[in-house]
């Protein structure tokens, strides 16, 4: 290695440094488990299961599913979504309807019902678990923000 070293100067050093960082930062995501190895898979915690809306963390982040959806089909066959908030049944599920951004096209035009890149909810929606971040985080949102309560932010 000590030649490896020589012949490719500080590029190597940055390299190896990278390399024990990513290392380190897999350790903390999975334990004691070497990375030629598969980790035991941790329980799966359920779904929240309420009718309370989350509040959303940042603009133009798509709502938060505040129910269950465990056995609901999304495919190109169905989409078990529709049957609550597709636009002729809310008034008799109560749920919200699907917003009006999800019936225009590519090109912007409206169209008369879903559009079909809008049509596999689950892409942008998720339903939410009581877990902990794998990871530390700190993120703040947009309202702390604006509010200056956040270390650093503008008055």
């Amino acid at each position: 290695m000590t030649g490896n070293l020589r012949r490719f100067g500080i590029a190597a050093i940055v390299a190896l440094a990278s390399t024990v960082a990513a290392a380190q930062t897999f350790s903390a995501l999975r334990g004691g488990t070497p990375l030629d190895q598969e980790p035991e898979a941790p329980a799966m915690t359920p779904e929240q299961n309420t009718s309370v809306h989350e509040p959303r963390n940042y603009p133009e982040q798509p709502p938060l599913i505040p129910h269950s959806i465990e056995g609901y089909e999304v495919s190109i066959h169905g989409n078990k979504c529709l049957s609550c908030h597709a636009r002729s049944r809310v008034r008799e599920s109560q749920a919200p309807m699907i917003s009006i951004t999800h019936f225009s096209d590519r090109e912007g035009q409206f169209l008369a019902s879903i559009s079909p890149r809008r049509y596999f909810c689950t892409q942008c929606h998720v339903p939410q678990h009581n877990v902990q971040p794998p990871v530390e985080n700190d993120f703040v949102d947009i309202d702390t923000v604006l509010k200056g309560a956040a270390p650093g932010a503008r008055r």
